[in-house]
Formats: C-alpha cells, sequence, structure tokens
C-alpha cells in the first residue's frame, strides 16, 4: 500500500511539474516572442538568489546571478548599437546618458513589471529585504536577456531587446526632451545666486550587490534635499532634481 501510494504521489507531481512547464513556456512566448529551446535556462533566470539550490564543493549556489552578468552585457552593447545607429550626430555624452536612462535599475525593474516578468520570479520571501526587493525585477530581466541570448544566440536576443523591449515601452523622444542634468542646473543657480553649494553621500544602504546610495544637496551649510540613487552619481541627480522641484527650477 505504501508502494502504491508513493507512485501515485510522483505520478501527481510529474504531473504538476509538467503543467509549470508547460505555463513557463507559454508565458516566455509572450514577453521574449519566440519558444525556448531549453527551459532549464529560462527557469536559472528567474531564480533569485534567496532562493538559490544546491551548494557545490567551492559553496557556490546556482541562482540567477551568472545569467544577470551576461545578460547586462548583452543589453548594455545592443542598446548601445540601436542608439549610435538611430542618432549618427550625436556625441558620447548624449547616447552614454540616454542608454543609462534605459538601463538603470529603476527602468528595468519598472520594465519587469509591465511585461509580467516580476510574477515568475522565484525567491525565498523571508530572506528578501527592501533592497533585493527593488532590484529583483531588474535582475532578472538582464538574467532572462542572458538565457535568450545561450538559447538563441545573438541575433535573436538583438530582435528581443529591440522589438519586445525598447521599441514598445520607450519613448525616446520624450527621454531626450526630458534628459536634464539637475546638478548642473543647481550648480548654476549657486552660482547666480552667490550660493555654496555641495553634495554629500550621507549614506550606504543594502550590501556590494545590490548598493543604494544617499546624497543630500547642501546650500549655505544648511540640509535642504535628499535622493536616492544605485550609484552616486544618480543618487546625487536624484537629490538635485528635488532640490530644483523645492525651488522651482524645473
Amino acid at each position: 500500500m505504501a508502494r502504491l501510494f508513493a507512485l501515485v504521489k510522483k505520478f501527481f507531481k510529474k504531473s504538476a511539474d509538467k503543467e509549470k512547464d508547460s505555463q513557463l513556456v507559454e508565458s516566455i512566448e509572450q514577453i521574449t516572442g519566440s519558444s525556448p529551446k531549453n527551459l532549464n535556462l529560462y527557469k536559472l533566470a528567474l531564480m533569485h538568489t534567496s532562493a538559490a539550490r544546491g551548494v557545490s564543493t567551492d559553496g557556490f549556489r546556482e541562482s540567477n546571478e551568472r545569467l544577470e552578468y551576461l545578460g547586462d552585457a548583452i543589453l548594455g552593447a545592443v542598446i548601445a548599437d540601436y542608439l549610435f545607429k538611430k542618432f549618427p550626430y550625436k556625441g558620447e555624452g548624449f547616447l552614454t546618458e540616454i542608454r543609462s536612462r534605459i538601463v538603470n535599475r529603476e527602468s528595468l525593474n519598472n520594465l519587469a513589471k509591465k511585461i509580467g516578468l516580476q510574477k515568475l520570479i522565484i525567491h525565498d520571501g523571508h530572506r528578501r529585504t527592501m533592497y533585493t526587493h527593488k532590484s529583483m525585477g531588474g535582475d532578472a530581466l538582464e538574467a532572462l536577456v542572458g538565457a535568450v541570448y545561450l538559447d538563441r544566440g545573438f541575433k535573436h536576443s538583438r530582435k528581443f531587446i529591440i522589438k519586445r523591449l525598447i521599441t514598445p515601452h520607450f519613448d525616446l523622444e520624450k527621454i531626450i526632451e526630458t534628459n536634464l542634468n539637475f546638478k548642473s542646473i543647481m550648480i548654476e543657480w549657486a552660482q547666480r545666486e552667490s550660493k555654496q553649494l555641495r553634495f554629500d553621500i550621507v549614506e550606504e544602504r543594502g550590501d556590494t550587490h545590490n548598493k543604494e546610495f544617499v546624497a543630500r544637496v547642501v546650500i549655505d551649510n544648511e540640509a535642504f534635499a535628499s535622493g536616492s540613487g544605485y550609484s552616486k552619481k544618480k543618487a546625487e541627480q536624484a537629490a538635485a532634481e528635488k532640490a530644483c522641484e523645492l525651488l522651482k527650477l524645473k
């Protein structure tokens, strides 16, 4: 009887796993526009580090971090190439800033939600912190790009990025119009108004992989506004933007 029960349990588990795989394939097709050849790559892309599985002799736990590293490089290269060809008369600074606005962590997190990727991520809710929560979607999106690249090749991954991510979800003209350097605006204002201005990094949150910085705008030695970002530069820009709002410079 026990053996029969075990066989029945195994049968239903296989059926459930098969149904889950079928649903995942359908979701991947909707997001990427093609059926996966190696489903395990996509499963790994959706495996957040909080739910990492297995431990090798050297302590390595399998998660989407390696695919994230690869996808980050592929995504950056494809978008750089796309912008380079789309804006043939723009300088390096312009191209770098527009690319940064597309691939920054906040932007990728929002994009992951838009395409329905966020709900597919496997994670341990008990181990998740506010920092991993903020970056989980963007990390998985980069890992997905890495999975598509390994599964289908560069040409297909480029098509996925341009046709499925950039074109339908980013208005480049709007990005260009709002491409303001708020820190420069604040510096010009301070010079015009004879004010002493500085930007201080006052806090660092999270671990090395998910570090967030908090910057503060200080005017005449008094704290005026603050902002946060996943780099010191972005934190300073966020703080400067807040200061511009308060001073009605926007």
